[in-house]
């Protein structure tokens, strides 16, 4: 099949377009027909090497974390999905590689995909999806009436957590540059401060939660505009040990996110709040409790741009940028 294959890591360093063998098909497994991969900074970050810490692949490996495609074929054990199904999924740790023709996914992390939305569309959705529900609602335990800072409102995960908070009935605040306010507030921000004219520092405080996507700067801003008692999930960084041992991590490794996030630990425990650093992990059954929402219309993708598959790196690229409204996406079939 043909695939986009990272031979070995390094900032700028393209893909390679080349035919490496069809997936293999395990007894829990599906084989889907890849129609629509999902480009997402992680795909970057993994590329550059950044990650080689936490998730070490061999290359050359195929790169690609978000998928919507049809079934072609189930494996033994499968029971809730048959050929023909419309699917769309975050393909576990190690077993990723959307930017192919095929790709095998444990059943568990399969979901049928949303009825109302294009396979573009739906290929949007899984990774930051999962990443606004993992942070909101399991990690964050955000509840009506409180009062969620969501970083970055315009981009990916922004666009969704945005409309997954409304949902939940908090009161959301975001920021994004000036040409985006319309957009984020379409979404549901309440409050919306202008990066590019304005420190959020200065004009939030009290929160409950802060879903913190950016860079150290603005984590040691976001710990300030927490109440006593307040949480901020971070998935930009730094890991932390309770990542390192959610993951079996040896223990060189929980040693270096322990001496990587001391600093921002012991910052948040003198402020009486908490910090912790997300990696979202899929679920199919996330998946389907997010497919509800869309098809009752309380989340809607945003997706900016659609690449062909030949223009993969052209994608990366783009998303590399850090313009891009809400999503890009590459159309394989």
């Amino acid at each position: 099949m043909k695939a986009f294959i990272l031979d070995r890591y390094g900032s700028k360093v393209a893909l390679r377009a080349g035919e490496v063998a069809d997936p293999e098909v395990g007894e829990d497994d599906v084989l889907v027909q890849v129609h629509a991969a999902g480009v997402n900074v992680l795909d970057l970050k993994l590329r550059n090497g950044d990650f080689k810490l936490l998730l070490p692949y061999r290359t050359p490996v195929v790169l690609g974390h978000d998928v919507a495609g049809v079934v072609v074929r189930v494996g033994a054990k499968v029971r809730r999905f048959q050929p023909g199904d419309e699917v769309y999924a975050r393909p576990s740790d190690h077993r990723i590689g959307t930017f192919a023709e095929l790709i095998a996914i444990n059943e568990a992390d399969l979901a049928l995909k949303p009825k109302n939305l294009t396979m573009e569309e739906a290929a949007s959705m899984p990774l930051v999806g999962l990443t606004a529900w993992q942070a909101l609602v399991e990690r964050g335990q955000l509840q009506r009436g409180q009062k969620v800072f969501i970083q970055a409102g315009s981009g990916g995960v922004g666009t969704v957590a945005i409309q997954l908070a409304k949902h939940l009935g908090a009161a959301v605040a975001t920021t994004t540059g000036t040409s985006n306010i319309d957009l984020v507030r379409g979404l549901g921000a309440d409050v919306v401060v202008d990066y590019k004219t304005d420190d959020f520092e200065t004009k939030l405080s009290g929160y409950d939660l802060v879903l913190h996507s950016q860079d150290g700067k603005a984590l040691e801003k976001s710990l300030r505009v927490l109440r006593p008692g307040g949480r901020l999930v971070s998935i930009s960084g730094p890991p932390d040990p309770a990542f390192a041992s959610e993951i079996g991590a040896p223990w060189f490794v929980k040693l270096a996110t322990r001496l990587m996030s001391f600093g921002t630990r012991r910052r948040a425990k003198a402020r009486n709040t908490t910090f912790s650093f997300l990696l979202m992990k899929a679920s199919g059954d996330q998946l389907r409790q997010i497919a509800t929402l869309i098809e009752a219309g309380v989340i809607r993708p945003v997706v900016d741009r659609v690449f062909p598959f030949e223009s993969t790196n052209d994608a990366l690229t783009y998303v590399e940028a850090g313009r891009a409204r809400g999503k890009v996406v590459i159309k394989v079939k």
